[in-house]
C-alpha cells in the first residue's frame, strides 16, 4: 500500500471532533407598549384588578452571518385601531436601533401566528421564515371550521404566511427540538396556539431561551403559575420546567411582554437590551 494510501486510511479511520456551536448575540427590541394590560389575561389566577403597561418586542440573534428576528410584531391598521399600542415603531424600523435594515435580516422565526408575532412577518423582503408545520397548516385550515378555534389569529396573517410559502421563502418545523441553523433549536411550547414554540440559543454565556409567549412574564416562572391563555395549563406548566432544565441560567429564560426584560440586562440602545 502506497504511503498516501496509508494517510487516507488513517484519516478516515480517526475519530470525528464535533465542531463547536456558533454563539450568538441575543437582543430584546421594544417596539411598542400596550396600557393598562390585565394581569390576570396572563397569569393564571391572577388578581382581575391588576393592570400593566406590557412591553410589545421582538428579539434579534446575531451572528455565525445571521440577522435573525424571533417574532415580527405587527404593523396593519387593524391592530393598531383596536388595541391603541403607545410609543409605536414599526418593527422593520426598530431594528434601525442596532443598525440594522429590513433587507438585512436573513430569518424570522414565528413561535406562534398571534397577531402581534406573526403579522410583520412580510415586512423582512429577504428573510426565510420558520413556524412549526402544524401551526401553519391547522390555521390555514380547519382552524376556520369553527368559530372558536382561532382566536387571536388574523386571516392577513395566514395569507401573508401562504403567500410567503409559495415563494419558497417558509421554512416548515417539523415537530420538537429541531436545529433550524447551528446553535439555534426550536422546542414545541405549551398549547397557546395549536403548535406554539421557543427557541433554545447557544451564546458565551451557555443556553438562553426565547420563551415569547409560553411565558408571559417573569412572575409565570417565580410563581410556577401557567399562562391565563392556553388551551392546557398543564402543558404549560411542562414547558415552563423543560425551560429550567434547557437554560444555563434560570435568569436567561426570556419571557414574551415583561417590561422588566428592559431593566435586567443592559441597554445599548433605548429600547434594547442585551440578553447576557
Amino acid at each position: 500500500m502506497r504511503f498516501s494510501h496509508l494517510v487516507l486510511a488513517a484519516a478516515l479511520a480517526a475519530p470525528l471532533v464535533a465542531q463547536p456551536k456558533p454563539q450568538y448575540e441575543i437582543y430584546a427590541i421594544r417596539y411598542a407598549t400596550i396600557p393598562d394590560f390585565p394581569v390576570s389575561s396572563l397569569v393564571a389566577g391572577a388578581d382581575r384588578a391588576r393592570k400593566m403597561d406590557i412591553a410589545m418586542m421582538v428579539w434579534l440573534v446575531r451572528g455565525n452571518g445571521h440577522n435573525i428576528l424571533v417574532d415580527s410584531g405587527f404593523y396593519r391598521e387593524q391592530f393598531m385601531n383596536q388595541w391603541h399600542p403607545k410609543d409605536y415603531v414599526r418593527p422593520s424600523e426598530a431594528i434601525a436601533r442596532l443598525g440594522l435594515k429590513p433587507e438585512d435580516i436573513t430569518d424570522v422565526v414565528i413561535t406562534h401566528m398571534h397577531w402581534d408575532h406573526a403579522d410583520g412577518m412580510d415586512l423582512f423582503p429577504k428573510a426565510r421564515i420558520w413556524l412549526q408545520k402544524d401551526e401553519l397548516e391547522y390555521y390555514a385550515g380547519a382552524a376556520w371550521q369553527s368559530r372558536n378555534t382561532h382566536g387571536g389569529i388574523d386571516p392577513d396573517d395566514i395569507l401573508a404566511a401562504v403567500k410567503l410559502n409559495t415563494q419558497g421563502r417558509v421554512g416548515l418545523v417539523n415537530g420538537d427540538a429541531q436545529e433550524i441553523l447551528a446553535g439555534i433549536t426550536c422546542y414545541l411550547g405549551g398549547k397557546h396556539t395549536y403548535a406554539s414554540q421557543y427557541l433554545g440559543i447557544n451564546t458565551p454565556q451557555g443556553t438562553v431561551v426565547l420563551a415569547s409567549d409560553n411565558m408571559y412574564l417573569y412572575e409565570n416562572l417565580d410563581k410556577h403559575a401557567p399562562i391565563a391563555q392556553t388551551l392546557d395549563a398543564e402543558s404549560n406548566l411542562r414547558a415552563q420546567d423543560r425551560m429550567k432544565q434547557l437554560a444555563a441560567d434560570p435568569r436567561l429564560i426570556i419571557p414574551g411582554h415583561d417590561p422588566a426584560v428592559m431593566t435586567r440586562f443592559p441597554n445599548p440602545q433605548p429600547g434594547v437590551a442585551k440578553i447576557q
